[in-house]
């Protein structure tokens, strides 16, 4: 089975101390908001941090978090469940996890279809009244895409693993997924809900060829321009009401499995 390495700055492993209970100097910057996006269909995980399980059977479609993770540096890998660590689908030695920062890490299909790891520093800048932001990400085996609102292009020739975002007037918006520059639709249309003060994420994944493309979405909330909470979020649709124990046992598991990577994605922007 072929093994990918992901380079240090790439990944998370602050997972561990919450879910193995360790404590350590991690603890002197910031936490990170995380959330982990599950968006390689078929393929269902174990995750291993410092060489223990911390979350078994993770499944595609599901969105978790977010975790308030502390800083620190890990290994990590993943495999397919009940494999052993040295078949690994990705892993990462000596992993960096950042600090203070709101992320989603996303596990999906690079444009050839590997199996990749991707960070998003999410956009939690207020918001005037009524307005809403919308946040479209190409993580599918699929290529160059227009996204339109009532059949109008919004955002046009979007590829894989990039983003585009606009805010809006909140309300509810038709919006669908076309071939770059055609009107040959992929995905939709789906109604999407734009509550004001919310950033509403969408992502899409799946395989063009595979024909198994599909969307996931995430909500954050909280960023309403008058003083409020402190911006965290919700796992959208994909995978609201998580048990208790995912979170204290788990979930850390994954989440903090990508965070490092968002250091490449601040230096890709």
């Amino acid at each position: 089975m072929r093994i990918l390495h992901l380079r240090r700055a790439a990944v998370v492993g602050a997972v561990a101390l919450v879910v193995l209970g360790l404590s350590g100097p991690a603890f002197a910057r910031a936490n990170s908001q995380v959330f982990v996006v599950h968006g390689i269909p078929g393929q269902p995980v174990d995750v291993y941090v410092n060489g223990e399980k911390a979350l078994p059977d993770f499944q595609p479609g599901k969105v978790a978090g977010p975790l308030s993770l502390p800083a620190g540096q890990y290994d990590i890998a993943l495999t397919k469940p009940g494999e052993p660590i040295a078949d690994a689908l990705l892993t990462v030695d000596n992993a960096d996890v950042p600090g203070d920062a709101n992320i989603s890490l996303v596990a999906h299909l690079s444009a050839d279809g590997e199996p990749v790891l991707t960070p998003f520093v999410n956009d939690i800048a207020k918001l005037g009244a009524g307005k809403a932001r919308v946040i479209v990400r190409h993580t599918a085996a699929a290529p160059a895409v227009d996204v339109r609102a009532g059949g109008q292009p919004v955002f046009e020739d979007l590829t894989n693993p990039n983003e585009a975002k606009a805010d809006l007037d909140a309300g509810t918006v038709s919006a669908d997924v076309v071939l770059a520059g055609t009107s040959t639709r992929v995905l939709g249309p789906a109604d999407l809900n734009l509550k004001e003060g919310t950033a509403t994420i969408v992502y899409a994944v799946g395989s063009a060829d595979d024909q198994t493309l599909g969307l996931v979405s995430q909500t954050i909330a909280g960023l309403h321009s008058a003083p409020g909470a402190v911006p965290s979020g919700d796992g959208g649709g994909a995978d609201r009401g998580v048990p208790l124990p995912w979170y204290a046992v788990g979930g850390a598991g994954i989440l903090l499995l990508l965070l490092g990577l968002a250091r490449l994605a601040t230096g890709r922007r």
